[in-house]
Formats: structure tokens, C-alpha cells, sequence
């Protein structure tokens, strides 16, 4: 075939579409039985997108737009999956997609210049092309603890949620965690268990969701505009539709500021930061915009021993994910919600009846694993891809990922990635950069085709100066003061690099543009494969 996708989640959904519709011979492998990626899998309870609804959307059918309708601000995994669903069968994707295909290995025959891929059932596809859309949040970690295998109870992954219903309802129930799916479960299972113990190593920020049914007169108002609000989020700096304020934290009188942020609090979610430009530049701004948020947080919360725990102060604000959550921290007001600081008190041992830390022991009946993911690389060295001279993907990023744009990188030929390390990618609203990739993508193939260019390959010295410039970006911030997963902190012996591109939505899509125009600079486009070549048969 012409092409082969490797992933139906957003991206691989959208790829499928624009290139089928561009007249190439493509077709998807998915490892699961479903469609929706991220959100076919993490089906814990109260699981939501932390963008808003109307915005987590796509883009390329102004009569898709006008059929659909959402329910909520911030819209229920459920409901996206059952959009994109809709999406599938609207356009009649499903007939191109294989299911249940796990992509264990990808090999390039440097002399047919094709990618030869193997599944997890002995199956094999050759392409031309191999596009990567496997996510950025998709290959869930879990801790090790010692006598994990003890437990009598049931453990469940929230990134791999079991389908069947889980009745919470009398029983104990232990979640380590406290990222997003932590700090959207624990108000939800609390609701109906005995008791919700939440095993907290780092305290986090979050802002409230002020989720809310969508009113007939607010769906009007989208769907009449939504070519304005598309053009928004394209030229909006995360793809949230929000512009960050004109004036510097600290140039603002204190009591106007507390107006802005309390404003931003109140309505805004994960664009809070952008109440001001700074907010993640400057550590005097942040630290302005942190204790605000502590002091909301310290609001929430009546008692003042567990008020104190959940107050975060090993980071600031934003420099890891904050989340955007639906009464977190008041569900430590309830008399059934503990909170087990581990990080002063660690985990020493799973026991057959729950969890043994240095202070006390936990019963548990369940125990969930809200631990994240190893984010931006985990999926894609999880098979194994090699390029030219039998060279690893693993072992080309062994020492952090190197891409140019985050769309491919030296040495593996006619392989692309959409949300690749070195995109805006967990930066920015997903759906607006994944979208912005795969139309760029899209042109890209259709050059190739109509050059006859067989084989395309990144530069060397394009990826070394990608990565000097997403270098650059990210020292201009905070990024790097804590340990996250935007820069393989929290994986043991993953390098420290942080992975994604931080210059904004609007300034990549200028640089692809601009790639674009230059001839796709930065990659070498081939008619004829170097394996083939005078050059390199002579050297042979």
C-alpha cells in the first residue's frame, strides 16, 4: 500500500481521512478491537477533557460541525468516544481500518525503500510510507513496589480501564495518583465506596473545570461562529482559543491583578495561564500566580492538617500538567476521603490486604494505578523500528528524542510521526496540532507523489538545529525547574530532555509553512533511494 497508519486515535482517524481523501492507497492498524485511542482506553470514572468541548473537536467538515452536538463545557469520555465514533461512520472510515493489529516490529528495506511491518498475531504489511500516530499519553506506567503480587484485591491501570462495571459501592479503595486521572476519580468513586484512600507523592495544582450543561442559546452561538473560533485557536499560542493578557504580572496593581486571576479561576481552566503572558516565564510572575492558587486551594479544604498536604509547594505553577478538576479537593471534606502523604511517609509494601506505608497499614479492596504515562516516547519505541544499517529507534534516542518539527527524524526513511517530541503536541489543545500535522502531512504526500520522490528522509543537520531550537524555547520558561513529564523526570532513567516543542501553535504552524515553501527543507526528498545509488553501491 501506499501508506500505513499505525494507531485510530484522533490522529490516525484524522490522517486516514484527509490522505484517503487525497486518492492514496491507506490504511490503519489498530492494536485495540475499538477505535478512540486515549479515550477507548481510559474509561476510569469521571475521566474528561480538560478543553473545552466545541474546541476538542475536529475541523475539516463545516457539516460535521452543524450535526454534532455537545452536551457539556468540558465534555465526558464517554461522549468523546461516542464522537468519534460518529466521526467513523460518517465518513466511512471503519472499512479502512484493521483492528485488533499490534505493531510489534518495523523494519525499512533500504533497497525497496519500504517500511515492513510485523503484528502481534504473525501477520506483515508492506508500505511506502509508515505515519506513527500512537499519542502522546498512551503507554501507561505503573510503579514497583514490593509484594505487588501479594494483593488479594483486584488492581486496575486507569489508562487501561476494564469495560465491564466496576461497583465501588461498600468497598475500600486505594488510588495512588494525583495527576488528572487521580484528581477526576477520586470526587466520583467517593461518592459510593466505603472508603477512598489517595496516595499523593506530589501535591499538584488544579483549577476548577466550572463544567457545565452547554444551553441551547451557547450551541447557537458556536455553531454560528465556528469558522471564527477556528481561526482563533490556530492563531492562539496553546490552540485553546484564549490570548494570554497584554500587561506583565507584576505591572498590575495587586488588587486588579487578584480581579484577572480570579476571573481566570472562575471560568477559564487550564487557560488560567494565561491570565498573563509571564505567568510561565518569569519565577516572580509565577510565583504571584501560585500563591493565589494555593490560598484557592486552602479554600476547598477544612481541615488544616490535610489542607497543608495537598497545598503544592515543590514546584510551580504549571512547570508539570495542572489539571482541571470537578470537586477534588473537596472531596477531603467528606468523613470516607484520607490522604496518605508518601512522599513524608513512603509506600513500603503491598500486603494480601492493601498497602503498608512507613506510618500505617491501609486495607484496601481495590487499588488503582492513576500513575500516568511515559509520555511522548513510551508508545513509540514500544515496537521496534529499525531504520538504516539496522540502527533502533531506541537506540537513536537513547540519549532523548531528536526530530525536525517532530515529524521524523535522521536515518529511518518514509517514516513520519503526528505528535511527535518536538511538536506543540500536551503544550496545546491536541486536536488543533494534530490537525495542523496531518493537513501539512497530507501536502506532503501528495508533493512526493506528484515529484515521484521515493524516498524521504530528515537531515542530520536539520534535527540537530530542531532540537537546539526547542532548546532555546523551553529555557526562555520554568519548564525545567521541576521534574514532569514533559522532560522524562518522572520515569526512572528516561534522559532529562524536555520533549515537547514549547514556541506555541501558532509559531509552528509559520514554521511549517515555511518548510513548506522552502522545498521541505530540513528533508532530503529522493527520486531514486540512496541504497540504490552509484555512490552507495560503489562503497559496497
Amino acid at each position: 500500500m501506499d501508506i500505513l497508519i499505525v494507531g485510530a486515535g484522533i490522529a490516525g482517524l484524522r490522517a486516514l481521512y484527509s490522505l484517503r481523501g487525497a486518492g492514496f492507497d491507506v490504511r490503519v492498524a489498530e492494536a485495540s478491537d475499538e477505535l478512540g485511542g486515549v479515550w477507548n482506553h481510559n474509561r476510569y470514572p469521571g475521566a474528561r477533557c480538560d478543553v473545552e468541548s466545541y474546541d476538542y473537536s475536529y475541523s475539516f467538515s463545516s457539516e460535521l460541525e452543524q450535526e454534532w452536538t455537545w452536551t457539556e463545557r468540558y465534555p465526558r469520555q464517554p461522549e468523546i468516544l461516542s464522537y468519534l465514533n460518529h466521526v467513523a461512520d460518517r465518513f466511512d472510515l471503519r472499512k479502512d481500518i484493521t483492528f485488533n493489529a499490534r505493531a510489534t516490529s518495523a523494519d525499512y528495506d533500504e533497497e525497496a525503500a519500504r517500511w515492513n511491518v510485523a503484528f502481534e498475531d504473525g501477520s506483515r504489511l508492506s508500505c511506502r510510507r509508515l505515519i506513527l500516530c500512537l499519542g502522546q499519553l498512551s503507554a501507561p506506567k505503573t510503579p514497583d513496589y514490593p509484594g505487588q503480587e501479594r494483593f488479594r484485591g483486584e488492581t486496575i491501570v486507569s489508562a487501561q480501564w476494564p469495560r465491564r462495571e466496576i461497583d465501588f459501592r461498600g468497598k475500600r479503595v486505594g488510588i495512588i495518583g494525583t495527576g488528572s486521572s487521580g484528581m477526576q476519580m477520586t470526587p466520583v468513586i467517593a461518592e459510593v465506596a466505603e472508603r477512598v484512600t489517595v496516595f499523593q507523592r506530589t501535591a499538584n495544582y488544579s483549577v476548577p473545570a466550572a463544567n457545565a450543561p452547554l444551553t441551547d442559546e451557547e450551541i447557537h452561538e458556536v455553531k454560528a461562529n465556528y469558522a471564527a473560533r477556528r481561526e482563533m485557536t490556530r492563531n492562539s499560542p496553546t490552540g485553546l482559543g484564549f490570548q494570554p493578557g497584554k500587561v506583565r504580572t507584576l505591572d498590575v496593581d495587586p488588587q486588579e491583578r487578584e480581579k484577572v486571576f480570579e476571573a481566570a479561576y472562575n471560568r477559564y481552566g487550564f487557560g488560567f495561564a494565561l491570565a498573563y503572558p509571564d505567568i510561565l516565564l518569569d519565577p516572580e510572575a509565577n510565583a504571584v500566580a501560585s500563591e493565589f492558587l494555593r490560598r484557592k486551594i486552602g479554600e476547598r479544604v477544612n481541615d488544616p492538617e490535610v489542607r497543608a498536604k495537598l497545598l503544592p509547594v515543590t514546584h510551580g505553577f504549571g512547570t508539570r500538567r495542572p489539571t482541571v478538576d470537578s470537586g477534588y479537593y473537596e472531596a477531603f471534606n467528606r468523613g470516607n476521603v484520607e490522604l496518605a502523604d508518601i512522599r513524608a511517609t513512603p509506600i513500603v509494601e503491598f500486603t494480601e490486604t492493601g498497602i503498608r506505608t512507613a506510618e500505617k497499614d491501609y486495607p484496601l479492596d481495590f487499588i488503582i494505578y492513576a500513575t500516568g504515562f511515559d509520555a511522548l516516547t513510551g508508545a513509540l519505541l514500544k515496537p521496534r523500528i529499525t531504520g538504516r544499517h539496522g540502527l533502533t529507534l531506541k537506540e537513536k534516542w537513547a540519549r532523548g528524542p531528536i526530530t525536525q518539527l517532530g515529524l521524523g527524524t535522521a536515518g529511518f526513511p518514509n517514516l513520519l510521526i503526528v505528535g511527535g517530541p518536538g511538536s506543540p503536541t500536551v503544550l496545546s489543545n491536541v486536536m488543533v496540532s494534530t490537525e495542523l500535522q496531518v493537513d501539512w502531512l497530507t501536502d506532503l504526500m501528495k508533493t512526493l507523489r506528484a515529484e515521484g520522490i521515493e524516498e524521504i528522509e530528515v537531515s542530520p543537520e536539520a534535527e540537530q538545529a530542531w532540537n537546539a531550537h526547542v532548546a532555546e524555547r523551553v529555557s526562555e520558561t520554568l519548564y525545567m525547574t521541576a521534574d514532569s513529564f514533559y522532560n522524562g523526570g518522572e520515569v526512572k532513567g528516561k534522559p532529562r530532555v524536555f520533549m515537547p516543542y514549547s514556541g506555541g501553535v501558532r509559531h509552528y504552524r509559520r514554521l511549517l509553512e515555511t518548510c513548506a515553501t522552502g522545498g521541505y527543507s530540513g528533508f532530503e526528498l529522493r527520486k531514486t533511494p540512496l541504497a540504490r545509488t552509484e555512490e552507495v553501491r560503489d562503497a559496497r
